[in-house]
C-alpha cells in the first residue's frame, strides 16, 4: 500500500508541473492575443498540444494508481476519491501530508489555467467580434446607393455613399 501511495504522490507531482507549465503558456498567450501575434499564437498552442497530451498521460496513470489502491483497500473504484484517500492515512500523518500538499497544489493549478483559458477565450471571441463587425461594415459600404450628384452636364455622377471612405490600416 505504502509503494502505492507513493505512485500516486509521484503522478499527482508530476501532473501539477505539467499544469505549472500549461499555466505558463496561457499567461504568456495573453499578450500574444491581444497583439494579434498569430504566427506565435499558432506555436503556443502547439506547445500547449503537446504538454496536454503528457497530461493526459499521466491522469491515465492517476487513475491506474487509484485503481489499484481501491482494490487493495477493497473499496469501490468509482466512488473512491483522492479526498477520502488523504482521510484514510489518518494513521500515516507523513504521507497523508504529502498526499494533501500535492492535491491542493494540483487543484490551485487546475483552477489557474482555467482561470486564464476563460480570460483567453473571452479575449478571441472579442477580437472576432471585433473582425466581423469591420466586415460588415465593409459590406455595407459596397451595398450603399447611388448618391443624387450631377456633373454638369447634368447626368448623374453615379457616386456611391461612403465610396470616398479609405480603409485606414494602422499597422502598415
Amino acid at each position: 500500500m505504502a509503494s502505492l501511495m507513493e505512485v500516486l504522490i509521484d503522478v499527482l507531482e508530476k501532473e501539477s508541473q505539467e499544469y505549472e507549465n500549461l499555466l505558463a503558456l496561457s499567461m504568456k498567450k495573453t499578450p500574444v492575443i491581444v497583439s494579434e501575434d498569430l504566427e506565435q499564437l499558432a506555436k503556443i498552442t502547439d506547445e500547449e498540444q503537446i504538454i496536454v497530451s503528457r497530461i493526459n498521460h499521466l491522469d491515465h496513470q492517476r487513475n491506474e494508481a487509484v485503481n489499484d489502491i481501491a482494490n487493495v483497500l477493497n473499496k469501490d473504484v468509482e466512488k473512491l476519491k483522492i479526498v477520502d484517500l488523504i482521510k484514510m492515512l489518518a494513521a500515516r500523518p507523513e504521507e497523508q501530508e504529502k498526499l494533501a500538499i500535492v492535491f491542493d497544489k494540483l487543484q490551485d493549478n487546475v483552477r489557474s489555467v482555467k482561470r486564464i483559458n476563460e480570460q483567453n477565450r473571452e479575449l478571441i471571441q472579442e477580437a472576432l467580434e471585433l473582425v466581423q463587425f469591420n466586415m460588415n461594415v465593409l459590406q455595407a459600404m459596397n451595398k450603399a446607393p447611388e448618391t443624387a450628384n450631377y456633373n454638369k452636364g447634368a447626368y448623374n455622377t453615379g457616386d456611391m455613399i461612403g465610396s470616398s471612405y479609405k480603409a485606414f490600416d494602422a499597422k502598415q
